[in-house]
């Protein structure tokens, strides 16, 4: 998508939405140096009866294209890039820095390859400082931060979408067999497993407590989070609010501001209430509305061959019991705020009713495939599962020293491959070249995969390396 110049935006906003759910800010010079000017009264969107995709999709892309600057509250003086508002132990002289950020003017400064909203060269790479937030130093050191290279975000909203699918159904399973150690009076135990992927084991008690040591691939409270490489996220919204405080110094107030704060400017920058509910559902809405990747056109018949082939290949050496090739999605409905969205994001007890965006609409779903049930086919090539990746004979993908959110080293997401062939270099740090060694890099769970496929001829790992290749972000 081009981003949308702000003429375009009010023209859209008046044209739509007249009736004050959309505010912009008439005192404003034509050449003012503030990026963020328009503001959506989300309350009043939710309850109009319109369709609020067009609205916060123009504002939306406006805003992630849009290169913010002090008079917005890039920076954040007093405080740390922490998700939890946290003041600094002692303020930094650079307004940017590698390590402790903020390390960007905009959010497509990273996520641009090969379209805006996409992946990010290696020189785009940032930094998760867990533990050190409040570092007053520059330093791009290990033992200090995990250095990680861009995801893309096409298809972000169906892979929530699905994420909240799951998380329900698992959640459906735990009072399932709680209800029935209670009654049986006598432990039970529940397999769990949803849309075909499996999460390892629960038992229940009559009590009421839950023996959580047998989950495989999940956290505690069965919340599938499937935002950052080590899956510790489990909504966009909560996604940009991190994003934009760490990244940028700007600071939603639905965290940082009176009600958990008591500020309107908790960094101390001269900026009160930089970036408003609205503003970030439009954020939410852009990138929850961007289209799935999809697969290459037009192929030389030599590589639509050897592609066929390698798709057939990837399945019989064991690649796509992680990279699943897609998962059943019931409901197109995006609602925002999201059910799962906690403490410090915007929550749908905080409003009337919450936005509805219904994907459906979008021409790009329908060319996506429906199962026998009619459920929308997802081909994401991905479980939404953490896995051990990585071991002492291949230590590759281990190579961090931190752990993030309590998710030890060598543990990653599976990563979804839609896209891949749009988004070198790989690995989480973004040091792999090419496909065939992002591959041989493989440990852990992931061993016999590698073995496997290092046997092949090469005739066949090259048609592996050409399905893959042929899988892509549309431009």
């Amino acid at each position: 998508m081009t981003p949308v110049s702000r003429a375009a935006l009010l023209s859209l906003v008046f044209t739509l939405v007249f009736d004050s759910k959309v505010l912009a800010d008439p005192d404003l010079p034509p050449w003012s140096e503030r990026a963020i000017q328009d503001d959506i009264d989300i309350e009043a969107l939710a309850t109009s009866g319109q369709d609020p995709i067009p609205l916060l999709q123009a504002l939306g892309e406006h805003l992630f294209a849009a290169k913010f600057t002090s008079l917005d509250g890039a920076g954040r003086p007093d405080a740390t890039g922490a998700s939890v508002p946290t003041k600094v132990r002692r303020q930094s002289h650079l307004r940017f820095q590698r390590l402790a950020g903020p390390d960007a003017n905009a959010c497509a400064s990273c996520h641009n390859e090969p379209v805006v909203g996409g992946a990010g060269a290696f020189t785009a790479n940032v930094f998760v400082s867990e533990g050190f937030e409040s570092a007053d130093f520059d330093t791009i050191d290990p033992q200090f931060s995990n250095e990680r290279n861009t995801n893309a975000i096409q298809g972000a909203g169906l892979i929530e979408l699905l994420a909240r699918e799951m998380t329900t159904d698992l959640r459906r399973q735990r009072h399932d067999v709680l209800s029935l150690a209670r009654r049986n009076g006598r432990p039970e135990t529940a397999d769990l497993e949803t849309k075909g992927i499996t999460f390892g084991r629960l038992t229940a008690y009559p009590d009421g407590t839950l023996d959580v040591s047998r989950l495989d691939g999940i956290d505690d409270d069965l919340t599938i989070r499937p935002f950052s490489q080590k899956g510790v996220f489990a909504s966009l919204r909560q996604f940009t609010v991190n994003a934009m405080n760490a990244h940028h110094g700007i600071q939603a107030s639905e965290r940082f501001g009176p009600r958990w704060t008591g500020t309107d400017d908790f960094d101390a920058d001269g900026v009160s209430a930089e970036m408003t509910p609205g503003q970030i559902s439009a954020l939410v809405a852009w990138q929850a509305t961007l289209p799935a990747p999809t697969r290459k056109k037009n192929l030389p018949d030599i590589w639509q061959s050897a592609s066929t082939r390698g798709e057939s290949v990837f399945g019989e050496i064991g690649c796509a019991s992680c990279h699943v090739p897609a998962l059943p999605l019931e409901s197109l409905i995006f609602h925002d705020p999201g059910p799962f969205d906690t403490a410090g994001t915007l929550r749908q007890s905080d409003m009337e009713k919450p936005l509805a965006l219904d994907l459906a609409t979008l021409d790009w779903i329908k060319s996506l495939p429906r199962d026998e049930r009619g459920r929308t086919l997802v081909p994401l090539f991905g479980d939404l599962k953490r896995h051990k990746i990585a071991d002492a004979q291949n230590e590759t993908y281990g190579n961090e020293l931190l752990a993030q959110r309590f998710v030890a080293r060598d543990v990653f997401i599976t990563a979804e491959l839609w896209g891949i062939g749009s988004t070198a270099p790989y690995g989480h740090r973004g040091d792999l070249t090419t496909l065939n060694e992002a591959i041989l890099a493989h440990g852990g769970d992931a061993t016999q995969s590698r073995k496997d496929y290092s046997a092949l001829s090469e005739s066949d790992r090259q048609s592996v390396i050409a399905f893959l290749r042929s899988l892509e972000i549309a431009q």
